[in-house]
């Protein structure tokens, strides 16, 4: 008996992550698990390093076809009982698969709000949908799954790169920036030219009130405005810097006094997360999957969408009073270890797992 994990992931992101430390999870309860993955992704070469079982097979490829059929088979041979798609393309691949090799137990992840919608015979033939939030859970259900399919577990984050951060003026030094300014990361989607202006508009608000305020700006888009310009002449001065996606994230986000998420959507891929466990105070517009993750005035601040002066207001409160600050960044960080960990994840949906097969009558190990 076998569980397979299929993952197209061609880079090593937080969900391939959490891919593989769900097979590590299963292997810790005695169950064998398999991974369904890209050639020489980072998760073959993590996963094989670890001594779990990999099959590469490239997804979704011209070859669709030949990829599926051979992934049928390597189910047939392991006893495949409990098939997990991670993502579109793997599922591409690994429905039809589980559908030749007669596999018990399917189940799919959602990590986003209007992704694909599941067709007809994977809705029908689904046994759970795990949905990293409320706000997925509703669009799934709004088309037309059934709420007793879907089940909602936070997506689970490596916390390690944040757990002993010794260094917190890095910022500072890069820019050159006074002991006592206060830096303000902003996430926003600069390739929605509202949103952009939005922004502004609260950062103009903000350095009125707070002149030692400096909006820095995680993260490029459609705009293409330049990573790491210096005194960049946006509007009226408020924007400092921007920087682009950057790799040294833990460094970035431990510089901060406090960071602000503008994007709308209810997946975690906008560092809200990271930040939080940073044990930076968090100000957020609010959002179907927001309320999983902050409770307004007990982990962070939350602010009505598309208003620029609440949201200018909110940073404004922390900037005023440091206490309120301090306390909502070490709530948050202990919230998001509590709930959001990556090995918390794996253990409720081994959890799933086991219920499902009880319920169908099948041994998963």
């Amino acid at each position: 008996m076998s569980l397979f994990h299929i993952d197209a992931g061609l880079e090593w992101t937080s969900a391939e992550h959490q891919t593989l430390v769900l097979a590590r999870e299963a292997r810790s309860r005695g169950f064998i698990s398999r991974l369904v993955v890209q050639p020489a992704s980072p998760l073959h070469q993590k996963a094989a390093a670890e001594g779990l079982a990999v099959i590469p097979v490239r997804m979704p490829g011209g070859r669709r076809l030949g990829a599926a059929l051979k992934v049928a088979g390597a189910m047939k041979r392991g006893r495949c009982v409990l098939a997990h798609f991670h993502d579109a393309p793997g599922r591409a691949v690994g429905w039809p698969a589980a559908s030749w090799a007669r596999v018990p137990i399917r189940v799919i992840s959602r990590r986003t709000e209007a992704a694909d919608r599941l067709g007809g015979s994977a809705a029908r033939r689904i046994d759970m949908v795990i949905a990293v939030s409320e706000g997925v859970k509703s669009d799934l259900v709004r088309g037309g799954l059934a709420g007793g399919s879907v089940e909602v577990v936070p997506a689970g984050i490596d916390f390690s790169p944040y757990d002993d951060i010794k260094e917190r003026d890095f910022l500072r030094r890069e820019f050159s920036l006074a002991a006592d300014d206060f830096l303000v990361g902003v996430v926003a989607g600069l390739e929605d030219p509202r949103g952009y202006r939005e922004m502004v508009e609260a950062a103009a608000v903000i350095r009125e009130h707070a002149p030692k305020a400096k909006i820095i700006v995680l993260g490029e888009g459609g705009l293409h405005i330049e990573p790491d310009r210096r005194g960049h002449d946006l509007a009226a001065e408020d924007v400092r810097y921007f920087l682009g996606f950057r790799r040294d994230a833990a460094r970035v986000l431990a510089s901060l006094d406090v960071f602000v998420t503008t994007l709308p959507q209810a997946g975690f891929d906008d560092g809200l997360l990271e930040a939080m466990a940073c044990r930076i105070p968090v100000v957020a517009v609010e959002s179907g999957g927001r309320p999983d993750v902050i409770g307004h005035r007990e982990s962070g601040l939350l602010v009505p969408r598309r208003e620029p002066r609440s949201l200018a207001e909110a940073v404004l409160k922390l900037y005023l009073d440091r206490s309120l600050a301090g306390r909502l960044a070490l709530r948050g960080a202990e919230a998001v270890r509590e709930k959001y960990s990556a090995e918390a994840m794996a253990r409720r949906i081994i959890g799933i797992y086991e219920r499902l097969a009880s319920r169908k009558g099948v041994r998963l190990g």
